[in-house]
């Protein structure tokens, strides 16, 4: 039997709804950005900062009213042309009003196409793909040198993983027993020119983590019940960091964005925000 109700997984499920509608809506109206891997990664950000450890404690400790709280959890987006996804669980935490994420790329707006630190709960701007987990690293040392208890979650692509520093971050953060780091792969199989596996494979994607020193869990990053019970066990894992690897569906939510690489890039149409607006009622 589930340790979490099914009252609680329903409402993770509404509220990831939800975060696709609003995604949806800031893209039309911006006319540009990255709806694929928004959409796939967002049941893995709503159950992170809106789920509840079995213990009913939230799992992602923050403060929108101080969003530069010291005892407060990190988040970094390390894929940063995915922000939409991120600015609509900000908007819907509470860190700046809701009707802002119509200003989406829009000039001196403070949600730009990738995050930077005008936005409130971004401490560390993204977009150079393959760095963000060189930041992660950096402040889970800084946790650990300031004798601090937050934990550092980083969300990476699929196709980002392919950069060499990614893999230098990895090392360092195993020789640096960084168990206060836990690693997310958004393994939705498509980036910007084609499918992962034909562009440069990453398999087998569980043992190269595990051979770099990781904790390694495997899971379907549109599984409710498996996104809680892994981020329920990341914080048990001490000496090592933890990945979780999400096998996803690129435009997650919406029937004809799904698997279709186009959708990296590319915003939908007026008429087809509507038809995408109608599926996710």
């Amino acid at each position: 039997m589930s340790v979490y109700p099914e009252t609680e997984i329903k409402r993770l499920a509404e509220k990831a709804k939800h975060i696709r509608r609003m995604i949806i809506e800031m893209l039309a109206k911006a006319g540009s950005g990255h709806p694929g891997g928004s959409l796939s990664a967002a049941d893995l950000v709503t159950c992170l900062y809106f789920g509840k450890f079995s213990s009913g404690e939230p799992i992602f400790r923050h403060n929108p009213k101080d969003p530069t709280w010291p005892e407060r959890d990190r988040f970094h987006l390390s894929k940063g042309h995915c922000c939409p996804l991120w600015y609509a669980v900000l908007a819907e935490c509470g860190y700046f009003p809701k009707e802002q994420i119509y200003t989406l790329r829009k000039l001196g707006s403070i949600l730009q196409g990738h995050p930077d630190r005008r936005t409130p709960g971004v401490d560390v701007a993204s977009g150079s793909l393959g760095q963000g987990l060189s930041v992660a690293l950096g402040m889970s040392l800084a946790a650990k040198i300031d004798k601090k208890n937050y934990r550092v979650y980083v969300l990476l692509g699929d196709g980002e993983i392919q950069e060499g520093n990614i893999w230098e971050a990895a090392m360092a953060c195993s020789h640096y027993r960084c168990d206060n780091l836990t690693a997310i792969v958004d393994y939705n199989h498509y980036q910007i020119d084609g499918r992962v596996e034909e562009i440069m494979n990453l398999e087998p994607l569980t043992e190269k983590w595990r051979a770099f020193g990781w904790y390694v869990l495997e899971i379907d990053g549109h599984n409710f019940y498996q996104i809680l019970d892994a981020y329920n066990t990341v914080v048990q894992i001490k000496e090592k960091p933890q990945v979780i690897i999400a096998h996803t569906i690129k435009g997650k939510g919406v029937s004809f964005m799904e698997n279709v690489v186009d959708f990296h890039g590319r915003v939908p149409t007026k008429e087809e925000a509507e038809r995408a607006l109608k599926e996710l009622e």
